[in-house]
């Protein structure tokens, strides 16, 4: 399928109508994004690679659960370690609301929290974030080297924003991470998203 580009002109072609759940197993569209260092990014081109997708807002009680405890960077090290997969956490806050960042303030962020992922992606229009239907921050997705959807969901089991939480949590990224090391289908490869609303436009 053949996607997006808005960068500028916030096109959205999807297969699929907005908000519509892309089906986990199938191929992901390709679309271009642009991080918060003005990087565009194709999605056709970390083929051969696997990306994590996190939608993150940090005023989200349930994203600061997971940054304050260092469960996100933790993770985003462990994944991409590798040096073949890539991280892009997706902040799709519009101006205005929770969670909006310009390029100055995510990198304020990024070094105040230690921020592991590969590149974040500035997506205040909401494009990216509907064509993948995400509802929530954290909102957790895995695509593998084929540019299959393996897994969508909740980063793990519990959904309590209690940062004590976190020790004991089954974390769902990191399981469906060691079986595709496996070489073995994901076991939990849909789960149920927990945390903020993504705080769209409308």
């Amino acid at each position: 399928m053949k996607l997006l580009a808005y960068a500028t002109a916030a096109t959205l072609a999807l297969a699929t109508p907005a908000f519509a759940k892309i089906a986990t197993g199938s191929t992901v569209s390709d679309m271009s994004v642009v991080d918060s260092e003005g990087v565009t990014h194709n999605l056709s081109d970390f083929a051969g690679q696997r990306v994590i997708l996190e939608w993150t807002n940090e005023g989200c009680p349930y994203v600061k659960k997971h940054y304050k405890t260092d469960n996100m960077q933790d993770l985003q090290r462990e994944a991409t370690a590798d040096g073949d997969t890539v991280w892009l956490s997706v902040i799709s806050s519009a101006p205005g609301k929770q969670g909006h960042k310009d390029n100055v303030q995510v990198a304020q962020w990024k070094a105040a929290y230690d921020v592991a992922s590969t590149a974040v992606i500035l997506d205040e229009a909401g494009d990216m974030g509907q064509a993948f239907a995400a509802r929530t921050t954290p909102h957790m997705y895995i695509i593998d080297e084929d540019q299959t959807l393996v897994y969508q969901g909740a980063i793990d089991d519990n959904s309590s924003s209690n940062p004590a939480t976190v020790d004991g949590a089954t974390n769902y990224v990191r399981a469906a991470l060691a079986n595709l090391d496996a070489g073995e289908a994901v076991a939990m490869s849909d789960t149920q998203p927990y945390g903020c609303s993504v705080k769209y436009a409308s």
